[in-house]
């Protein structure tokens, strides 16, 4: 176990960056396909191709889901990862011709301090997210790199850099479950003004500093700390958690829901007017369990381990983050509290 989502048999991730621009893109690929469903709890979404998800509808597998820094301009990047898929021979086959289905969901980083120059000279200037969607896919493989990479470049919390995290565990039935968030949230993810993560109670083996919760909550946790004040601003917080079980488009769909709570134990506050918080969940199927996963225990458990990888995830995100060499960027968590417990 890397505790990474591509611990889960049939996920590979890759990321691309434009580090002048402060943005990126992360694609995870799934070899062989993955039933998938979504949902969205921030009140400022921007997606692709997620209706397609919803359990009624006619699509029964996703090859690739696309994160993206860029906004509205972000979504470019599932052209070039759709582009890479079918280079690949991956996709559905009609009247022999090969389409790829990449769904993709985006976060805000177009204030950060990079050059982006399609924003000065829209008529000029080709946002650079077709080619990273398209570089990203390419680079899809077992390890990716995390904190300040791929949909996290640009991304930042409350006070804090943010970035790209990812967290694995197996279920007691043996089942193996990821999780692949971009940190982008309108809220923070540490309590109060301190080193603490709220997701410490969820941390293993130290993976975001081993400082779990404090012994004693400080006299500022409660207080609310979010991006947006006095002017309003756009973030969004978008993720993915996978598993090896075979589901349904239903099933998928329920466990995105209980998945999305990992985002409620790991920032605060979280699912706001100007967030796009959106979570999918895919199931790759590659562990053929005599147990039918879809069972309510099963997915329960499914649900929880997913909420907590998230958890982690979103933690691992921030703590791997460094900040970006602009002026009055964020610090990054290791710059501003270091190493201490």
């Amino acid at each position: 176990m890397k505790n990474l989502i591509t611990d889960v048999p049939g996920v590979l991730v890759g990321n691309a960056e434009d580090m002048r621009a402060a943005t990126g893109a992360t694609v995870a690929i799934f070899d062989g396909g993955a039933v998938a469903s979504v949902v969205t709890t921030g009140g400022a979404p921007g997606s692709r191709m997620v209706t397609s998800l919803e359990p009624e509808m006619m699509s029964g597998q996703v090859d690739a889901i696309v994160l993206s820094g860029g906004s509205v301009y972000g979504l470019d990047a599932a052209g070039g990862t759709t582009a890479a898929l079918c280079s690949q021979g991956r996709g559905a086959t009609f009247g022999g011709i090969t389409v790829p289905l990449a769904v993709q969901a985006i976060l805000f980083d177009l204030t950060n301090g990079g050059d982006k120059p399609w924003l000065r000279e829209p008529m000029k200037e080709r946002p650079p997210y077709w080619d990273l969607g398209r570089d990203a896919a390419l680079a899809a493989g077992p390890t990716f790199a995390l904190g300040t990479a791929g949909a996290g470049v640009g991304a930042t919390t409350a006070g804090l850099k943010g970035g790209l995290g990812s967290a694995s565990a197996r279920t007691s039935q043996g089942f193996t479950v990821g999780a692949l968030v971009a940190v982008n949230a309108v809220g923070s993810a540490t309590i109060g003004t301190g080193r603490h993560f709220w997701a410490g109670a969820y941390e293993r083996d130290g993976e975001f500093g081993g400082l779990g919760w404090p012994a004693k909550l400080p006299s500022d946790a409660m207080a609310l700390r979010f991006k947006g004040q006095p002017a309003p601003v756009t973030a969004t917080t978008i993720a993915m958690v996978a598993t090896d079980a075979v589901l349904s488009k239903a099933a998928c769909k329920r466990l995105a829901i209980m998945a999305n709570d990992g985002l409620s134990k790991a920032l605060r506050p979280v699912h706001a007017p100007n967030d796009g918080d959106t979570v999918f969940a895919a199931a790759t199927g590659r562990m053929k369990s005599p147990a039918d996963a879809g069972l309510p225990p099963i997915m329960t458990e499914l649900g929880t381990v997913a909420a907590d990888c998230l958890a982690r995830a979103v933690a691992r995100g921030v703590y791997k983050a460094t900040a970006l060499p602009f002026p009055n960027a964020l610090p990054d968590w290791k710059t501003r509290f270091g190493a201490k417990r």
